[in-house]
Order: structure tokens, then sequence, then C-alpha cells
């Protein structure tokens, strides 16, 4: 039996926090002039420039971090503070999620979302299945911003639970110590 477009864009959906983009409908061969007449018929709400959410699917706590990644583009990451919220590792509350990028986003961004210029040379890995700065470098661009009692109980925490390599767990500790 064949799928409707509707389910293979739940299924995308199911794996992206509810969310689907353009780019992964068109790739799993939903036509692209689809997702607008779903939206009209009320399967799907457009949330973004090419972003749209699959009604259906319960929100989660990390949605506004899965939306604010795919509305900056395919090469965007969490940063600093907000890598550190999305993991629950210190006790933060950024007032807007950082994502950064390599290339200029020119769509409007909402906003609780603040852009920044990324590095080529970012490492960036994906915690929760959302694209994100790593641990360490996230601990060491927070210094000053957080204070260093709180970054070093979050490397702590960060090394139980398996984010900090050995090798990374000194450059930290090393460069909080300063």
């Amino acid at each position: 039996m064949k799928q409707s477009y509707r389910d293979i864009l739940r299924e995308i959906a199911y794996d992206n926090y509810g969310y689907v983009t353009v780019t992964g409908a068109t790739d799993a061969g939903v036509p692209a002039v689809e997702l607008p007449k779903l939206a009209a018929r009320g399967g799907l709400e457009h949330t973004g420039y090419r972003l749209y959410r699959v009604t259906d699917i319960p929100p989660t706590d990390h949605d506004q971090f899965a939306e604010a990644t795919l509305r900056a583009g395919a090469d965007s990451h969490l940063r600093g503070e907000t890598v550190l919220a999305l993991l629950g590792l210190a006790d933060v509350n950024p007032r807007k999620i950082t994502v950064g990028t390599t290339h200029r986003v020119r769509r409007a961004m909402p906003s609780y979302i603040n852009l920044v210029r990324a590095s080529v040379d970012t490492k960036v890995t994906h915690y929760q299945g959302i694209p994100a700065q790593r641990v360490a470098e996230a601990l060491i661009e927070c210094r000053g911003q957080v204070p260093a009692s709180r970054l070093r109980d979050a490397a702590t925490r960060a090394r139980a639970e398996g984010l900090l390599t050995s090798a990374e767990w000194r450059q930290v500790r090393k460069e909080l110590s300063v």
C-alpha cells in the first residue's frame, strides 16, 4: 500500500520534534507544492520560511531549540549557554536561543533567536538530535557570562554523563581555573 504524503511527512516530523523542511520533504519524495496544500487543509502549520510543523505531534521541551536551528538553515547549530540549557548541565535560562551559522541568513528571525557568525572550524555534534557546538567549547565560550562555579559544576556533570572526553575534561578544567 502506498503511503500518503501526510504519512511521509509525519515520519519525518517524528524525528525532528514535529518539524518538516521543504528540503527534507522533497528528499523523501513529497513535492514542495504539497506542503502549502496540506497546511491549507490543516495537517501542517507554516512556521517559517520553508519550515512546517505537523500539528498532531505533541510538543516537547526541545521543540524551540530544534525550530531555531531549522529556521537558520542547514549548517546552523546551537552555541554557548543554549547548549548548556539544552542538556540541563547548568542553571542557565538564556533569554535568547543562540544559533551559530557560517553563512548569512537573510530571512527574518523571531525575537527569541540570536544569530551569530560561527567559524567553519567549529566542531558540531548532535545532542538530542539537534545540531550543537560541542559541550567543551560551549563551556569555555560561556566564561564571563555564567558564574565560574556554575561552569565548573556543569563541566563535572558533563564529564559524569559522558559528554566530555578525558582530553576535553582536562582542557575545560584548565580554561575554567584561570
